[in-house]
């Protein structure tokens, strides 16, 4: 059955190719970014010539999510699924970032996150139903050295995402999160590195380090067997799929890392601690349709 589905940062990258595999899927998808008459005019105009709608959507700005949002439900009266894909990655040695570079990155992808739940919520609250599809990422379960203040906006999420589907699962919508592996995609060719050169100086050969490893990665992103970013459209068009109650928290896309077992012994001890709470009853998503129809 075809979807409303918007989805963030849909410029390039995996949003990019989501949106358009949501669409080739037979779904209505509104592919949202920044500044669209601007620098990413010529990603709009190739959306729309493609036939996926594109609306401005900045979320580090409360305001343009909320216009982009009554926007989508001017023209279908509802939004079946929210894809939160926007954000910034960063690597280097993580006592030279700025304390303006990190607020800028939280801006983006944990703020940016409840923004846009902020704004979707109210409307799937009223209907009933609906996804929500957060993309994390493995680093917010294990922890590359210099990769930490970006692995730390993604542990952000994994608590941002079990919290919300807690919250909301007996409201209808259901929320699951999506944690892709490194991939070569414009995020990672544009990360966001540290500022203060003279810190980075003075680690000496420890500096140097974070260089060395992304030479590592493009070097495996370059190679016969590089991984293929089209994994993570795939994996989030097959989860929009899934028949609602049976999809799972959490999908690793990619060399996981650890990241698979760290989320299967997590789960078990999460769930405790909702039971323990007395909570057990919000970890489980409410069939609202069967509730209705009596």
């Amino acid at each position: 059955m075809s979807k409303t589905i918007l989805i963030t940062g849909a410029a390039t990258g995996f949003g990019r190719d989501t949106a358009e595999t949501l669409a080739l899927a037979g779904h209505h998808v509104f592919a949202s970014m920044r500044d669209i008459a601007g620098r990413n005019r010529a990603h709009a105009e190739a959306l729309r010539a493609s036939g996926i709608a594109v609306v401005e959507l900045d979320v580090t700005n409360t305001d343009s999510v909320t216009h982009a949002i009554a926007a989508v439900l001017a023209q279908t009266g509802r939004i079946d699924v929210l894809i939160n894909n926007a954000g910034v990655a960063a690597a280097g040695v993580s006592e030279a970032f700025t304390d303006a570079q990190v607020q800028s990155m939280f801006d983006v992808n944990v703020i940016g996150v409840q923004r846009t739940l902020r704004g979707v919520l109210p409307a799937m609250r009223a209907q009933n139903d609906g996804l929500i599809i957060n993309v994390g990422s493995i680093l917010g379960r294990v922890t590359f050295p210099f990769f930490g203040l970006y692995g730390a906006s993604k542990f952000a999420v994994e608590a941002l995402t079990d919290s919300f589907r807690y919250e909301v699962s007996q409201l209808g919508v259901e929320v699951v999160l999506v944690q892709p592996s490194a991939y070569p995609t414009n995020m990672y060719a544009a990360i966001l590195q540290p500022e203060d050169g003279h810190r980075v100086q003075a680690y000496g050969e420890i500096g140097t380090i974070p260089g060395k490893m992304f030479e590592t990665f493009m070097g495996i992103f370059q190679g016969e067997n590089a991984p293929n970013p089209h994994d993570v459209a795939v994996a989030i068009t097959a989860l929009v799929a899934q028949p609602k109650g049976e999809r799972p928290e959490r999908v690793v896309v990619g060399q996981a890392f650890g990241a698979d077992v760290i989320n299967d012994q997590t789960q078990s001890v999460q769930h405790q601690v909702v039971e323990g709470l007395g909570l057990g009853s919000l970890a489980r998503l409410a069939n609202l349709t069967a509730a209705i129809a009596a």
